[in-house]
């Protein structure tokens, strides 16, 4: 859960969470991640923190966008 009274803007807080559940194989590489509705109940955020963090998951390499198809978990670098 994203923590309201830290002062981490949600959407890292949401990234650092979505990024922990990758490194530990939760989230497996060339799986979707979970659609934007579902992140916004589970973690009861806005769909524009949501955005923001796929945005920043996607800028440290963790995950690909493929227009029309959705948002995976990157394969692991070497």
């Amino acid at each position: 859960m994203v923590d309201e009274m830290s002062p981490i803007p949600f959407y890292v807080q949401l990234a650092d969470l979505l990024a922990k559940q990758i490194e530990e194989g939760k989230l497996k590489p060339r799986q979707p991640l979970p659609s934007e509705a579902t992140l916004q109940q589970e973690y009861g955020v806005a769909r524009g923190t949501v955005r923001s963090a796929v945005r920043l998951l996607r800028d440290r390499g963790l995950v690909v966008t493929f227009t029309g198809r959705g948002t995976f978990v990157a394969e692991k670098r070497p």
